[in-house]
């Protein structure tokens, strides 16, 4: 249950005929985010690094402003799935008790079965962080990520939420089968190690849906980089929110939408 990967065998066929083959495909189990005994949350997700999951889930939700807020942490493997079992202080806990979300969501999927609709496109936190990066940093951060990717290497079948620190390159990745996921796991693995969201951008193998844009500004990182498109709802909120929005960053090149003052795009910058 808790392998990032199987190695199953399967059929490869071609017009020119056909061999049996031995292919890694990645774990998907249900894994429950289970806040004082009641589940918050059951998210389809890759069973490595869930001590990160559990903890980015929450501070990505607003659930915690603190890892700190967490008492105890607890991963239990059942035959149907696992659960993060959280323990919260008592300001969690009001904070818990104030916003229950009942959310059941699939791989694909950040917002599934959130029962306000005001929760699902709810006001987010400025970010104001004075960060800089330049037109090279930017325009190489997809392909960079790519070689921080092990799971992907072994499957194909992965995303990947990356950490980009001004003048140090990635220096933190998280692989999972759904893009919200990994970057939930990217938070709890930064807060982990002891790093602030702020200093850097997060960069994603997905495209922009307005969850991950939520989760950037209650992180307070100031700036999402992508290497696929953004949706309209996602680019508003980041606008809205402050947050420096970077789409199709891939093969030296990309497209800058909000906020630009972060990104030195001027001639200056060509080494």
């Amino acid at each position: 249950m808790t392998r990032a990967a199987t190695s199953l065998p399967g059929l490869s066929v071609h017009l020119d005929g056909q061999r049996r083959i031995l292919r890694t495909l990645p774990e998907e189990v249900p894994v429950a985010l289970v806040f004082n005994g009641e589940t918050q949350a059951v998210m389809m997700a890759s069973p490595q690094e869930l001590r990160d999951f559990a903890t980015g889930f929450a501070l990505g939700e607003g659930i915690i402003t603190h890892p700190d807020q967490i008492e105890r942490l607890e991963i239990v493997t059942h035959d149907a799935g696992i659960e993060a079992r959280m323990e919260l202080n008592s300001a969690a806990s009001r904070t818990l008790t104030q916003r229950r979300r009942a959310m059941t969501g699939p791989v694909g999927c950040g917002l599934c079965g959130i029962d306000s609709l005001e929760q699902a496109v709810r006001p987010l936190p400025r970010v104001t962080a004075d960060l800089r990066l330049t037109r090279t940093e930017v325009a190489h951060a997809g392909d960079a990520l790519r070689a921080h990717q092990p799971l992907h290497d072994q499957t194909h079948a992965v995303h990947a939420a990356g950490f980009l620190m001004p003048g140090q390159g990635i220096v933190l990745t998280r692989e999972d089968v759904g893009r919200h996921n990994a970057l939930d796991k990217l938070i709890g693995a930064l807060h982990h190690a002891g790093i602030t969201p702020a200093q850097g951008a997060f960069v994603m193998t997905s495209r922009i849906s307005v969850e991950l844009v939520q989760k950037s500004a209650l992180a307070g990182c100031p700036v999402l980089i992508a290497v696929s498109a953004p949706t309209v709802l996602a680019l508003r909120s980041a606008e809205a929110a402050g947050i420096t929005l970077v789409a199709f960053a891939r093969r030296g090149g990309f497209d800058l939408y909000s906020h630009p003052d972060r990104i030195e795009t001027g001639a200056s910058d060509v080494a």
